[in-house]
């Protein structure tokens, strides 16, 4: 065994000793595998971009109240009546006005992309006053709170970056009037970032929607309180409501993104390794020819078979792994935290999020490269243990 290993670091030592002679071919398929790495790493981490921005939607120990069988805001209503009823349940945490509930609306206007100047459907949301501290981390970074009863609107910060005519002090079209932007504000990177707020009961008359919601928002007392809550209000026989927790609602709504995505980036990454993997084929194949001779001799030596393989193998892994690694920092540089917009299936309303490339996907792609080293240098490396001595050393 200890014969072994020594054969195995002698032969990977003279592998890697001969790597500057064929530095053209080790460095075109470093780069190939680094360019998989960075495309796989980016496309992936958009859909964690979005996973993190619903998941961070969600306060702890806050609910969301539906008509029941509706599967979004978009499909659901309830009369005013039962929205007051459902902000009286018990189990709600209560504040200086009240219990922290927000009665709510949920309408789509368009307005053109900064990017493309596309137009771009771009949720409206009217709230109660509840509401900003309903969402937890909600903060005005600019401008004011919109005026209760006056035709006003907020813009959260990823719909300003994204969207144009959303600086404070411009307008946008609602209905048919003309609002305006008084301040922008951030809720820890959630989706309301993606949304503009105004005044509910100002949202019903714009847009004749009369005394009724769409969704309730509220806080509980404490999350141990859910159930109590929730059998409150699906046992009385005047609501016909769904009760879930907000972790709850948003995983719903983003898994169908979520897995588009990845389904979509794994094919992509499949499609672009198979193509790194021939290069690392062409390239090991090259430096299998190059030391033909030198292989014969060490097997003429006494050298096994085993730690001939064990040697190829290792310099395919070790081109794959700087390969691996230049890659998932490139794609780190380019993509963590970029910021950008796609379209929310659940309400076909655009979401705005940042590109998360973390530690899990960095790894990920670093482990992907290194499948590609090792599936380029197997076949390469049973080519040069399989090659008879004597013919291997009449080679030129």
């Amino acid at each position: 065994m200890f014969n072994t290993l020594k054969q195995i670091a002698a032969v990977t030592r003279f592998s890697f000793a001969s790597l500057p002679q064929r530095l053209g071919s080790s460095a075109s398929a470093m780069l190939g595998i680094a360019g998989v790495v960075a495309v796989m790493v980016g496309v992936l981490s958009i859909a964690q971009g979005i996973m993190s921005t619903m998941t961070s939607s969600a306060g702890m120990g806050n609910v969301m109240v539906l008509r029941s069988g509706a599967d979004t805001e978009m499909t659901s209503g309830f009369g005013g009546e039962d929205a007051r009823l459902i902000t009286e349940a018990p189990g709600l945490k209560q504040g200086p006005d009240g219990p922290l509930a927000s009665r709510e609306l949920f309408v789509i206007i368009n307005l053109p992309m900064r990017s493309t100047g596309t137009d771009a459907n771009v949720p409206l949301r009217g709230v109660e006053a509840a509401a900003a501290e309903v969402r937890q981390d909600f903060e005005i970074v600019e401008g004011r709170m919109f005026e209760p009863g006056l035709a006003e609107v907020v813009v959260g910060l990823g719909a300003q970056m994204e969207f144009s005519g959303l600086d404070v002090g411009s307008t946008i079209k609602v209905g048919t009037a003309q609002w305006p932007v008084v301040g922008v504000f951030s809720a820890g990177g959630g989706i309301s970032e993606s949304e503009i707020w105004s005044d509910a009961r100002v949202l019903q008359d714009g847009f004749r929607r009369g005394n009724s919601y769409q969704s309730v928002h509220a806080t509980l007392d404490s999350p141990d309180r859910f159930n109590e809550f929730k059998d409150a209000l699906t046992s009385d026989s005047r609501l016909n409501v769904q009760v879930m927790t907000e972790a709850e609602y948003y995983s719903e709504q983003s898994q169908v993104l979520y897995n588009l995505i990845t389904v979509l980036g794994s094919l992509i990454a499949v499609i672009m390794g198979l193509g790194a993997i021939f290069g690392a084929l062409n390239t090991m194949y090259t430096a299998v020819s190059a030391r033909t001779r030198e292989i014969a001799t060490l097997r003429a030596l006494g050298f096994r078979s085993g730690p001939v393989i064990v040697s190829v193998l290792a310099e395919s892994l070790l081109l794959a792994l700087v390969g691996g690694i230049i890659g998932a920092g490139l794609a780190w540089l380019a993509f963590d935290g970029f910021r950008a917009a796609t379209l929310n299936f659940a309400s076909f309303s655009a979401i705005t999020f940042a590109f998360d490339v973390n530690l899990g996907l960095l790894t990920l792609g670093i482990v992907f490269a290194l499948v590609i080293g090792f599936i380029g240098g197997f076949f390469p490396a049973v080519r040069a243990a399989r090659t008879p001595v004597a013919l291997a050393l009449r080679e030129q």
